[in-house]
C-alpha cells in the first residue's frame, strides 16, 4: 500500500463521465501554476498587485523552510526553540490552556484529537507520558463555559502540586480579537492569583504566540514574558497550523512536530511535481469544482469515519468557508462523523436535495490491537451478534463505509475518498497541507482571492462599535 495520502473519485465516475471533466485538467494545472507563482511573487519584494492583496501564500513553503532551518541550526532554530519551550512548559504544569479563536485554535484542536489518546484528559499524568491535559477557551464569549473552566482549575487546587498546576498559551496575531483578549485578561488574572506572590512563576507560565507587531506583542514585552513565538507575516490564521500556532501546543502534547512538517513538505513537493492523475490536491480540486459547476453540488460534506477525525473536518469548515465564500460564491462545507451521523443526516444525504458531494475521510483498515465483537452463550444471544463474534471493529466500520457508499451509488449520489494509510503525525501533516493547497488552487480557479476574510472583519467592527456605544 502507498505511504501517501490517497484520493479516489471512482465512486463519482458516472457524474464525471456525464459532464466535461476532461476539460477541467488544463484549468486546474493553470491554477496550480498560479499558486506556485504566488509564492515567488510574495517572496520577490515587489509590490503586490491590488487584485492579489492580501497574498498570504507563506504557508506553502513554510514546512520545508522550518525543517531546513532545524537541520542548519539545531536547537537554535525556531523548531528547536519551540521544542525546548514546550518541554519546559510541560514539565511545570498538568493543564495547558490554549486561548485563541478560528485559525488560532482549530489547527491545534485537529492535531490534538487526531494524534492524542481519545481520552487524553481523563488519563493520569503517567499514562499521558508526563504531558499536560489540554483545555481550549477564548473561542467564544460564553460566561458559563468560562466560569466552569475557572472553577475547574482554581477551586480547591494547590499550586505546589503538579497535578493542579496550569499555564496559558495565548494565540492572537494582532491581540485585538475580542473573544481571545477577554479570555486572556480573565485567565491571566486567575493565573496570577493562583500562583500568589510568586509573580515570576506566573510570568513563566504564559507563552504568547502573536505577530511581530500588535497589541499582544506590545503587552508581552511590557509584561516581560520570557518566551514569545511569532506568527509570520504572509501566513493567514486558517493557514497557520504549521507555525507556532499549531506546533507549540502539539509539541507540549508530545506530538512529533518534525514528522508533522515532513508530511506537509512532502505533500507540497507532490503538489508541485506529481503527475495530474497522481496528485491528490489537484484531483480533489478538479472533482470538487467540476461537480459543483456542472452538477450543482455546492454542499461539500467531509464525512469522517471515526471520532478522532472530526476536528479535522471542523478545521476544514473554516478553511473552505473563509477562503472561497466570497462574491456570492463558494461551496458550503459540512462535517459529519460516521457511523454516528448516518442516524441523523444520513437520510437527507441519501434522499434529500441533490446538492451534496460527500468525501469520505478515513484511515486504512488496521486490525492490529483492535477491539473485537465478543461471543456470548446461546442463552445470551438475543442481540443476534454471535454471527459477528470475533470480527474487529475496524471491519465493522469498513462494512458500514462500503454499505453507505453503495446506498448512495444506487441513487446516483456521488462520493469520493480521502484515505490516510496511517493515523500518525506524518500523514496528518500531509492531509492538512493537501487541503490547504487544494483550497487556494480552487480559489485561483474561481478567480476568487482565497486569502483574507472581509466578512469576518465586518462582524468584528460591528461588535466593537455596539459594545463601545458608537
Amino acid at each position: 500500500m502507498s505511504n501517501q495520502v490517497r484520493y479516489s473519485a471512482t465512486a463519482a465516475a458516472a457524474q464525471l463521465q456525464a459532464g466535461h471533466f476532461d476539460h477541467v485538467r488544463e484549468n486546474v494545472l493553470a491554477a496550480r501554476d498560479e499558486v506556485i507563482a504566488d509564492v515567488a511573487l510574495a517572496n520577490s519584494g515587489e509590490p503586490i498587485p491590488k487584485e492579489k492583496q492580501p497574498l498570504d501564500a507563506g504557508f506553502i513553503e513554510l514546512p520545508q523552510d522550518l525543517l531546513a532551518d532545524l537541520d542548519a541550526q539545531g536547537g537554535d532554530s525556531l523548531l528547536g526553540r519551540i521544542q525546548t519551550a514546550a518541554n519546559a512548559f510541560a514539565a511545570q504544569v498538568d493543564r495547558m490552556l490554549v486561548l485563541g479563536i478560528g485559525g488560532s485554535y482549530m489547527g491545534a484542536r485537529a492535531l490534538f484529537e487526531a494524534l492524542c489518546h481519545p481520552y487524553h484528559n481523563e488519563l493520569p499524568r503517567a499514562q499521558r507520558n508526563g504531558v499536560p491535559r489540554l483545555s481550549f477557551e477564548g473561542n467564544n464569549v460564553d460566561s458559563d463555559a468560562v466560569s466552569g473552566l475557572l472553577d475547574l482549575i482554581t477551586t480547591g487546587k494547590n499550586s505546589a502540586e503538579i497535578s493542579d498546576r496550569w499555564g496559558i498559551v495565548v494565540i492572537s496575531k494582532s491581540g485585538g480579537t475580542l473573544e481571545t483578549a477577554v479570555a486572556f485578561r480573565l485567565f491571566r488574572e486567575a493565573l496570577e492569583n493562583f500562583y500568589g506572590n510568586n509573580a515570576a512563576e506566573a510570568t513563566q507560565l504564559v507563552i504568547p504566540v502573536t505577530g511581530e507587531t500588535g497589541k499582544l506583542r506590545d503587552f508581552s514585552k511590557q509584561r516581560g514574558y520570557p518566551v514569545t513565538f511569532p506568527i509570520p507575516d504572509g501566513v493567514g490564521g486558517r493557514f497557520s497550523v504549521f507555525t507556532a500556532v499549531g506546533l507549540l501546543p502539539a509539541a507540549v502534547l508530545g506530538i512529533d512536530i518534525r514528522q508533522l512538517l515532513q508530511g506537509a513538505a512532502d505533500a507540497t513537493e507532490s503538489f508541485r511535481t506529481a503527475d495530474y492523475d497522481d496528485n491528490p490536491a489537484l484531483q480533489y480540486t478538479a472533482v470538487s469544482h467540476h461537480l459543483e459547476v456542472e452538477h450543482g453540488l455546492n454542499i461539500r460534506v467531509l464525512s469522517t469515519w471515526g471520532k478522532r477525525l472530526e476536528a479535522i473536518g471542523l478545521w476544514y469548515d473554516q478553511l473552505l468557508a473563509e477562503s472561497l465564500g466570497k462574491d456570492n460564491r463558494g461551496a458550503t462545507p459540512l462535517t459529519g462523523v460516521n457511523t454516528r451521523d448516518l442516524h441523523s443526516r444520513g437520510q437527507q444525504h441519501q434522499e434529500g436535495t441533490l446538492d451534496k458531494l460527500i468525501t469520505n475521510l478515513y484511515v486504512a483498515r488496521d486490525d492490529s490491537g483492535a477491539v473485537r465483537v465478543p461471543s456470548a452463550g446461546d442463552d445470551w444471544n438475543q442481540d443476534d451478534l454471535n454471527k459477528y463474534a470475533g470480527k474487529p471493529l475496524p471491519e465493522v466500520l469498513e462494512a458500514a463505509l462500503q454499505g453507505t457508499n453503495q446506498a448512495y451509488a444506487d441513487v446516483n449520489r456521488p462520493t469520493t475518498d480521502l484515505v490516510l494509510p496511517k493515523l500518525d503525525a506524518y500523514h496528518i501533516g500531509a492531509l492538512l497541507q493537501i487541503l490547504m493547497l487544494a483550497t487556494v488552487t480552487e480559489g485561483r480557479l474561481l478567480k476568487i482571492n482565497p486569502y483574507g476574510q472581509p466578512g469576518v472583519e465586518d462582524y468584528k467592527r460591528n461588535m466593537n462599535a455596539i459594545l463601545s456605544g458608537d
